[in-house]
């Protein structure tokens, strides 16, 4: 099966949706299928390159930073990618277009399925539903409804990763056909046998419903030997680093880091408390490499948390800085239930392999070209 792959972020630029689309489109590779991606060119990434049996095209588009895409630079990559496209299907032909974001990459999908005939398959992330991420889109969202409600009733399948994604989009479409498929992890990313140490991480985009802000204010008090590490970058960042400099917290902020910076890889194997405040989620990445890298978790029952960590955590209540320093004590304290929580991380982990989860939309691919190529044979009358 030849799969064409619409995406704005593919890395090593953009958050989590990037290297959810790198990696599920190898294993499909591996599967045997073949995956084009067709994303947006950045600084001096080639404009074509071949990973891992994955051709990947780097269209024209707009965008100042790798950890952020605004608005208008997303509809950049809208006018760059339909040029590309328009040669791309004149020399090869695709069996499915699986498209990541109803929008931006929705239209696209849109326009390729009219073109081509082929079935379209949408995997949402979040920010592109409507009433999620209120602080960066909410204005986006409300001039856009009309036209996101149009695109979901045109896509042959929706992918939610979490039950709580699709309730939020069957809130605005009921009809909407919407399946739940996790998104997964390499379960060989991270060294096992690394030593943990007397040391905290939180790792996002720094925005404010992500909740670091809530870390900072737990984190006063703290046994001085716990070092706090923060990895990321984001419009509130300067705001955050602001808070700790008033709090006299010493907190290291590392910024920006690629998913295959050393460091990262070091940060998470080397952790054994990872926090994640956030106030509202989908299915956060970030969780899923806390369990792959064994640490002790320590989240919120927000949105998609609790369906990614399972019992892997200590759950706190969004937005609650007293509740999540009582957690932060009780691990600190407890070394036992440290190493019970890292131990249930290593094998929740197993859930999400990407063997699996590439199978699992393998098979709705080649359901949806079976029922598309069986309507073909049936005719308009059919």
């Amino acid at each position: 099966m030849n799969i064409l792959t619409l995406n704005h972020e593919f890395p090593p630029i953009g958050g989590g949706a990037a290297p959810v689309t790198l990696h599920l489109a190898r294993h499909l590779v591996q599967l045997g299928h073949e995956v084009d991606v067709v994303t947006m060119h950045f600084g001096n990434l080639p404009k074509q390159e071949t990973i891992e049996g994955v051709r990947v095209y780097r269209v024209p588009a707009f965008r100042r930073r790798p950890d952020l895409c605004r608005i208008h630079e997303m509809a950049s990559y809208l006018i760059g990618a339909r040029f590309f496209l328009s040669g791309l299907l004149k020399q090869k032909q695709y069996h499915l277009i699986h498209a990541h974001f109803i929008i931006p990459a929705g239209p696209l999908g849109v326009q390729v399925k009219n073109k081509t005939g082929c079935p379209l398959v949408i995997t949402m992330h979040g920010s592109d539903v409507p009433g999620y991420n209120p602080d960066r889109f909410r204005f986006a969202h409300k001039c856009l409804l009309p036209v996101w409600k149009r695109l979901v009733h045109q896509v042959d399948q929706l992918v939610s990763p979490s039950g709580h994604l699709k309730e939020l989009v069957c809130r605005w479409c009921p009809t909407a056909s919407v399946r739940i498929i996790p998104n997964g992890f390499d379960e060989n990313r991270f060294d096992s046998g690394v030593p943990k140490r007397p040391q905290i991480l939180a790792c996002s985009r720094i925005l404010p419903r992500k909740g670091f802000q809530y870390l900072v204010e737990a984190a006063k008090g703290l046994p001085s030997e716990w070092e706090i590490h923060i990895a990321g970058d984001g419009p509130y960042l300067p705001t955050l680093k602001k808070q700790a400099e008033k709090s006299g917290v010493n907190i290291h902020f590392h910024g920006w880091l690629s998913p295959n910076d050393p460091l990262l890889k070091q940060l998470y194997e080397s952790s054994w408390i990872f926090v994640f405040p956030s106030e509202e989620e989908n299915f956060p990445t970030v969780l899923l490499e806390a369990l792959g890298a064994g640490c002790a978790i320590i989240t919120t029952l927000a949105g998609g948390c609790p369906e990614v960590a399972g019992s892997a955590a200590l759950y706190v209540k969004p937005r609650d800085a007293q509740e999540l320093k009582e957690a932060l004590l009780r691990l600190i304290a407890d070394e036992s239930l440290r190493c019970e929580l890292s131990q249930k991380a290593r094998r929740r982990i197993e859930h999400f392999s990407w063997r699996g989860v590439a199978r699992q939309y393998a098979e709705l691919f080649e359901q949806l070209v079976d029922a598309a190529a069986e309507k073909r044979r049936q005719g308009p009358a059919g």
